[in-house]
């Protein structure tokens, strides 16, 4: 009975002692061994483990990629127009020894910190050097690269590896945006306005051009029909002389017709003349002509007498 009863707390001091000794690693995880602080052994493959109780202890680090949101930050690229990025990153552990030098007892939180550090003064340095057309457009991929590639090297003193880095956004700051909105529409308006005053500009050269065009057939039309209009006076006039020549007598008729029809057009029906001019020649009847010439044949025939009766 004494036996079983000092026997059976010694067991379980055993049993103790022994599941103290042994730890398990998972696949996913990497562990260090310390002794009073000082690493002495490094489990990075899985499976169960020993240490010495109470004297060592185990101190266990995530192997998995990792992703850490960084502070959004102002920067101020070349054409001083401020912008907010935000940003985030995704590293890894890979030498868990250096990382436990690096950060102490402060674990992945310390290191996140100092991670933090490290990725806004690259990040300020590299969209620093560019301009915000160039951080805003499709080659921001090769900016975030090359502020992978400026952390990279200071990440290591950590035992870090960063496997990415990425802009999530970026922004005008707030008491930035109406001034650069003010701006931007200033800029619309203006190619606007150049586009209105080159449409303008082509619009007055196809005007010129078509007034031009214009004139020009305008000019051709007359010539032409001033050329036919002649040909065709030359004609009319060869015709005119044709019946003249003809028939003298009807020609003259013809023409005192039309100085009648021109004289007494319209209201002009009034007109004042002597009685015997030879306008009127054709308007006389017969027989006030043929009295006329009755008349006038004796005093022709008296002024042939007078000269024989003086002899």
């Amino acid at each position: 009975m004494r036996k079983s009863t000092f026997i059976l707390p010694v067991i379980v001091v055993l049993v103790a002692v022994i599941m103290s000794s042994v730890f398990i690693v998972d696949e996913r995880e990497k562990a260090l061994v310390l002794q009073f602080g000082r690493v002495v052994a490094i489990k990075e493959d899985p499976g169960l483990a020993f240490k010495i109780p109470l004297i060592q202890q185990v101190v266990k680090y995530d192997d998995r990629i990792l992703s850490r949101d960084v502070q959004p930050l102002e920067v101020t690229p070349l054409d001083d127009r401020r912008l907010v990025v935000d940003a985030f990153a995704r590293y890894r552990i890979v030498d868990v020894n250096r990382f436990r030098q690096a950060v102490g007892a402060g674990g992945i939180a310390a290191a996140e910190t100092r991670l933090d550090s490290i990725l806004r003064s690259q990040t300020r340095e590299v969209l620093g050097s560019v301009s915000s057309n160039d951080i805003l457009s499709s080659d921001r991929a090769a900016l975030m690269l090359r502020i992978r590639d400026g952390a990279i090297g200071e990440a290591r003193g950590l035992g870090v590896d960063i496997i990415d880095v990425r802009l999530k956004s970026t922004d005008l700051p707030s008491q930035n945006l109406s001034a650069t909105f003010d701006r931007m529409r200033a800029e619309r308006e203006r190619e606007a306005t150049d586009e209105r005053a080159r449409g303008n500009e082509a619009a007055q050269r196809v005007r010129a051009q078509a007034d031009r065009t214009v004139v020009e057939l305008v000019s051709d039309a007359k010539r032409e029909a001033e050329i036919t209009r002649g040909e065709a006076d030359a004609k009319r006039n060869a015709i005119f002389a044709q019946a003249f020549g003809r028939d003298p007598e009807f020609f003259e008729f013809y023409r005192s017709l039309t100085a009648y029809s021109r004289a007494l057009k319209g209201t002009n029906s009034t007109m004042v003349m002597s009685p015997d001019s030879e306008f009127f020649n054709y308007l006389k009847s017969a027989e006030g002509a043929g009295k006329s010439a009755l008349s006038s044949q004796p005093a022709q025939r008296t002024q042939r007498e007078q000269p024989g009766t003086s002899e």
